[in-house]
């Protein structure tokens, strides 16, 4: 702890950069998705998710609620639990006040806790990982403010992945006298079959203290009565802080969190601490129970105060829906009995210094760089929340196996909660630079499970969705859509989209190459050559297959066989033959790492004769057609350039003249920038040849946002 005089100063340096809103304030106030609405909706009310890569997050919403919930693996739940809670004390002389510091109130339970903190009394702010709430209501005699984050540090592949969050509370008196600050987290035993769905009983919530660092730790851990788990939802919670220089930490281990809560309320409102009640009984049938640690401190005139806390858990198994069970990427750490929450709270108390220190000095440089816009800096940072966040899969092993720290395992992110496929290759082409350039390692792990898929098969018949035929799941020589999804078994079971069949589509081969070889490039790793050559072979002999008049180019079908998969293309396309004269690039550059000279002259001639047709066929004078036999063929693509721009990525030469791709930047910033909405909402995917909207396909008139 330090204490320095105040001089009315911000309580937290926030950065200019992060995204800033008052508090419990929504940004906009949408109508919210039917209950049967199958996308997800969860309004306007989020926040920056704590929690490790792979360990499960947690969501506090900047109405002050934790309300959106990633802790069972690729499952999306967006439910303020009311038992999960900070509360502030404040007494100066006579005068007290107590609030829990959320906007909202419960329809049920917990009726005697002061509920409705003033909506805009305050500000939220973040920067992902860190987020701040400062605190600022005229009914409070001191300040206080909260810091929130988690380990994400990049190039770090141990701390990263703990599930932990540090709550570093920082109270001000701008008064002439003493003010006693207490702070309540309260938090709900969610153990068992997860939230509080699990009514079946033995819960156990237990008092834990030990010394540290010269000071003491104290808390409560959170079980569910088990020394071994075995289910997805197993394990254990802890909540502590540290007793410091003048800070007293206090705790209540039981209370209803299915009841008034008066029991608890009354104990923290009498002064700002809680009576170090201890029940470790276990919760009968039909009881949900919580528990509660306090940290109190006088805080003298002028002076302020630094507090942490932390919160941890312990679900080591990461369960499927298939039912296959993988231990989670931190337990090479901690272990995988579920009862060493504990253990990773200390690694917070211990080390939440040095980790913020961290993420500060790989942020700096960036909100320091002049250049850059404020808008581009918060984006930067705030939109790699998905990385912990997207239903992220970390995994070492299978359940008994023994995991150890230098096995990076299995790693994927779904393409978001609406499509919840691992890994998605169309997609990731365009969304995997902050893996490769933040977590390398994690990026070539994902492409070696890709590496493995390619010569792979399953023939097995299943239906597609989009028009009812039946189609095998994995091809041969067909780069998969995906590793797989939540619900099924990722890693084992491949190409779990089926709305078309991925099989047939003529831009994932290409892309798996690139992938590959911009790996390389960034990470000097020839072994993904070397390991991915065959594959890479494989993937561009099948793709050949579809150029069935034999100009050089693979013709697309008619049918939507590309990420626009509601877009149809036809023939020739200029997005499909882009990436695929870019991939020839990318295969010459490996063939020669791998000395195999018959593929470079192969992937030469293959490249100059497809070249001559992708001019001949597609360049217009202006742009390059859209393809060339579909209704759309004359339609002006934003995305037109893929190839180039990914020739760009990786150092290869240009697969088209200089002076084309100037022609098709002005020409798609005016029709499709400038032209839809006056430019102020970003590139249209496709208009008409003069600029008009298309209003049959619902890709061709989405938006890349900007």
């Amino acid at each position: 702890m330090n204490t320095t005089p105040t001089n009315r100063a911000p309580l937290f340096d926030v950065p200019s950069a992060a995204w800033a809103r008052p508090i419990g304030q929504p940004v906009v106030s949408p109508p919210r998705a039917k209950a049967d609405h199958p996308l997800v909706d969860d309004g306007p009310f989020q926040g920056a998710p704590l929690g490790g890569i792979g360990a499960g997050t947690i969501g506090r919403t900047f109405r002050g609620d934790f309300a959106r919930w990633h802790l069972d693996i690729g499952r999306h739940r967006y439910e303020p639990l009311p038992a999960n809670m900070f509360s502030l004390f404040m007494q100066k002389r006579e005068e007290r006040v107590v609030q829990v510091l959320w906007t909202e109130a419960p329809a049920t339970f917990l009726s005697t806790w002061r509920w409705h903190y003033p909506v805009g009394a305050g500000t939220y702010a973040a920067l992902y990982p860190r987020s701040w709430f400062l605190y600022d209501w005229e009914m409070f005699p001191a300040r206080a403010a909260v810091e929130q984050f988690s380990p994400i540090i990049p190039h770090n592949y141990k701390e990263s992945s703990y599930p932990v969050a540090v709550f570093l509370w920082r109270v001000e008196n701008p008064s002439d006298e003493p003010v006693t600050v207490g702070i309540l987290f309260t938090w709900q035993n969610m153990l068992g079959r997860g939230w509080d769905r699990d009514l079946q009983g033995g819960h156990v919530n237990e008092a834990r203290a030990e010394d540290i660092a010269g000071e003491r730790m104290v808390g409560v851990v959170l079980h569910d009565g088990r020394e071994e788990v075995s289910e997805g939802w197993q394990g254990s919670f802890a909540i502590a802080a540290r007793e410091e220089d003048g800070v007293r930490v206090t705790y209540r281990t039981r209370f209803r969190a299915d009841g008034d809560g008066q029991d608890i309320w009354e104990d923290f409102a009498s002064d700002g601490a809680l009576d170090n009640v201890d029940e470790t009984h276990p919760s009968h049938m039909g009881e949900i129970i919580a528990a509660g640690l306090a940290v109190t401190v006088e805080v003298q005139p002028g002076e302020r105060r630094n507090i942490p806390m932390v919160l941890a858990w312990d679900l080591p198994i990461a369960q499927f829906g298939s039912g296959d069970k993988w231990y989670r990427r931190y337990t090479a750490f901690f272990g995988t009995s579920g009862r060493n929450a504990w253990a990773i709270a200390r690694e917070g108390l211990l080390h939440y210094r040095e980790w913020r220190q961290a993420i500060e000095a790989w942020q700096r440089p960036i909100l320091d760089d002049p250049s850059s816009p404020t808008w581009y800096k918060t984006a930067l940072f705030n939109e790699l929340y998905f990385v912990a966040d997207g239903g992220t899969a970390w995994v070492i092993g299978p359940v008994g196996s023994a995991p150890v720290p230098d096995d990076l395992g299995h790693f994927a992110q779904i393409e978001c909660y609406d499509y919840p496929y691992y890994e998605t290759l169309d997609v990731r082409f365009y969304g995997s630079f902050p893996l490769l350039m933040l977590w390398p390692e994690l990026e070539r792990r994902v492409m070696r499970d890709f590496i493995s898929t390619v010569l792979a098969e399953d023939p097995r018949p299943r239906r597609i969705v989009s028009n009812g035929a039946s189609a095998p799941r994995k091809v041969k020589g067909a780069v998969p859509h995906d590793l797989g999804m939540p619900s099924e078994a990722p890693f084992r079971l491949t190409n779990a989209y089926d709305w078309q069949d991925a099989n047939v589509w003529k831009d994932l081969n290409s892309k798996f190459v690139l992938l590959l070889y911009r790996d390389y490039v960034v990470t000097g790793d020839k072994s993904l050559v070397q390991d991915g050559w065959d594959a890479v072979k494989a993937a561009l002999d099948y793709l050949k297959a579809f150029d069935r008049d034999g100009d050089g180019l693979p013709e697309n079908d008619g049918i939507p066989d590309q990420t626009f998969d509601t877009w149809p293309m036809k023939g020739a396309s200029a997005y499909c033959g882009g990436l695929w004269l870019a991939a020839l690039e990318a295969a010459q550059c490996m063939a020669i790492l791998v000395g195999d000279e018959n593929a470079h002259k192969q992937y030469v001639d293959w490249f100059r004769q497809g070249r001559a047709a992708y001019e001949r066929q597609l360049w217009n004078g202006r742009y390059y057609r859209y393809d060339t036999e579909s209704p759309y063929a004359e339609s002006i693509m934003a995305d037109q350039l893929a190839g180039q721009w990914y020739a760009d990525v990786c150092g290869l030469p240009p697969i088209v003249p200089a002076t084309h791709v100037r022609s098709v930047l002005e020409t798609v910033y005016h029709a499709n920038v400038l032209g839809f909405q006056k430019g102020e909402m970003g590139a249209v995917n496709g208009v008409q040849a003069d600029g008009a909207p298309y209003t049959d396909s619902n890709q061709a008139k989405e938006v890349w946002t900007g």
